[in-house]
């Protein structure tokens, strides 16, 4: 019996979805160049390549380019609640690609979604994440030998990958596109700064302006939603464990203080670190009738869900297009956003197209370089080359119509040299 090429929420879906995969790529100009000369070059030519990644009109753009360079790709969903389903429909009816991803999937789609994408048998994979890279390395074991590298697109991901090297079980090449500053300086920061605030605005259509937000993590992507509303008007509370991160929001003019002492006082909460339970049942506990509470980090487990659960004495769900209401004993009422899913793909589009262009363009040509190295790659993790990044970064700027210096053979004799004094 032959396996099912796709798995999709209703292929009819496709034109619409097109038409957001075309203006999605109208503002990726840097990707665009890539796609153009891998189409002439084919760098990828019959490789077979299984991306587990937020189903989006971006991400379809990246499918595109891999397809033009002459891969034959395969794609998952990483988060149950990001799939765009017209955007899925239009990949496999438009570009013929086999795609798993159904919005709202549960917990055994899902990662029957992951097994199709494996069962591909990439040389290549994509991650958002790690959950495809973790599943190859405990059930697909036997793909390892044959296995290129794979991108990692996240912080989260990046941090199960560096443990599962520290712990000497990585088996495959990884590459940190997460850490490109091509990626988490623009992509964490401008994108999930204001795809998050538009996620809970299209959620709860709430005021930010007064509001006492309180951005848990001061990561890339805490720096970008604290920024972003504070700009908008809200008094900003940072929660830290890192010591010079919580020093540097002080100093970025933020409140800092525990998560014991902002949920007193907050009115809207967003996590973003990456960790389980930052928000939990002694946090819950003090929290004001009608705080909203939402996550921005990569997993559901940064907000303990289950605790949520279990103090409650109702559960309303849907008062608002993804906003679930818990009742309290007492009366008190908090409000979650998404599920505590990622909130700006769950209730709103995700990052603009014009951030991921870059972070997409680099992920894209960070494969090509994987398999130009294959043979010198060893199981461990490399960040960018910084020659990839710097060309990145380049193009971007002309895009946008932005000049700057160029260092003169003097000054680049002075910057190399130690006898040149003042």
């Amino acid at each position: 019996m032959a396996k099912q090429k796709f798995d999709i929420a209703d292929p009819a879906l496709a034109a619409d979805g097109w038409k957001r995969v075309l203006w999605a790529d109208q503002e990726m100009p840097v990707l665009r160049s890539v796609r153009a000369r891998f189409r002439k070059e084919k760098p990828l030519k019959g490789l077979r390549f299984s991306a587990c990644l937020h189903v989006t009109a971006e991400t379809a753009n990246l499918i595109r380019a891999l397809k033009a360079g002459g891969a034959d790709v395969v794609l998952c969903a990483s988060n149950p609640l990001s799939t765009q389903d017209d955007v899925a429909a239009a990949l496999v009816k438009k570009e013929g690609v086999s795609v798993f991803a159904v919005r709202g999937e549960d917990h055994k789609t899902y990662y029957s979604h992951l097994r199709s994408a494996l069962d591909h048998r990439p040389v290549i994979t994509m991650d958002d994440g790690a959950d495809l890279v973790s599943m190859l390395h405990q059930e697909y074991s036997h793909l390892a030998g044959g296995m290129m590298a794979s991108m990692e697109e996240t912080t989260t991901g990046v941090i199960r990958l560096r443990a599962l090297e520290a712990d000497k079980a990585l088996r495959i090449p990884i590459i940190a596109v997460n850490d490109a500053a091509t990626k988490h300086l623009f992509d964490n920061r401008y994108g999930t700064g204001q795809s998050t605030i538009d996620g809970i605005i299209r959620a709860t259509d709430v005021l930010l302006a007064g509001k006492r937000v309180v951005v848990a993590g001061y990561g890339w992507c805490g720096r970008g939603v604290a920024s972003r509303a504070r700009g908008m008007g809200a008094k900003v509370v940072v929660t830290e464990v890192d010591p010079v991160r919580a020093l540097e929001a002080s100093m970025d003019g933020f409140d800092v203080m525990p998560m014991k002492e902002a949920a007193r006082v907050g009115d809207l909460f967003i996590t973003l670190t990456g960790d389980m339970h930052v928000i939990g049942k002694d946090h819950l506990k003090v929290m004001k009738d009608g705080a909203i509470i939402c996550n921005s980090g990569h997993f559901d487990i940064e907000i303990d869900l289950k605790a949520l659960t279990a103090m409650s004495t109702k559960r309303e769900k849907n008062v608002r297009n993804h906003v679930d209401c818990y009742t309290l004993p007492g009366g008190r009422r908090l409000f979650l956003l998404g599920e505590g899913r990622l909130v700006n793909l769950a209730a709103a589009e995700g990052h603009p197209a014009s951030v991921m262009d870059m972070s997409f363009a680099t992920q894209a040509l960070a494969s090509e370089w994987a398999v130009q190295n294959r043979d010198k790659l060893s199981p461990q993790v490399y960040d960018v080359p910084q020659s990839l990044e710097e060309w990145v970064a380049g193009i971007k700027l002309e895009t946008m119509g932005i000049r700057m210096d160029k260092l003169t053979r003097e000054q680049k004799k002075y910057l190399s040299s130690w006898e040149m004094g003042t």
